[in-house]
């Protein structure tokens, strides 16, 4: 159980660590980046939005969603703060901010202040072709079936 103050502080780790395993990217930029939504980053963690609609680092391939969880529940997961892998390839990096209705307009004002933040809705995960299509080949079944 962490403050607000506590929990971005964690958060704002973990996506600089993440920006920072590519040697193309600045690890201090993305301190920057967050340090300039702190005060709406932390209005989204007290109340209680990021449990709902995550902060989303893409990072190259890299497609972080962070979330966080609070009450009872915090007491059963396990955190998971180790940087994502897969950033090394990276050249360009957004942070996504949620913008709930009623901190639409602090998002807004964050999100002006620094060139790596957007309250845009991100983009989808990157996914490899092969894991794309049916996964059941219907012409082919058809065949083996009408060779019998």
């Amino acid at each position: 159980m962490r403050s607000a103050s506590g929990t971005w502080a964690v958060i704002a780790d973990l996506v600089a660590d993440t920006v920072a395993q590519s040697s193309a990217l600045s690890r201090d930029e993305a301190v920057q980046a967050m340090s300039a939504a702190e005060a709406v980053g932390r209005m989204l963690v007290a109340a209680g939005h990021l449990q709902q609609h995550p902060i989303t680092l893409v990072a190259g391939k890299v497609h972080c969603e962070i979330t966080t969880v609070s009450g009872t529940a915090a007491l059963t997961l396990e955190e998971n703060l180790d940087p994502v892998p897969g950033a090394a390839g990276a050249d360009d990096f957004t942070i996504h901010l949620p913008s709930p209705d009623p901190l639409q307009e602090q998002v807004k004002a964050a999100v002006d202040g620094h060139a790596r933040l957007s309250d845009a809705v991100p983009p989808a995960p990157e996914t490899k072709v092969s894991n794309s299509g049916s996964l059941i080949d219907r012409e082919a079944l058809r065949r083996a079936v009408s060779q019998r």
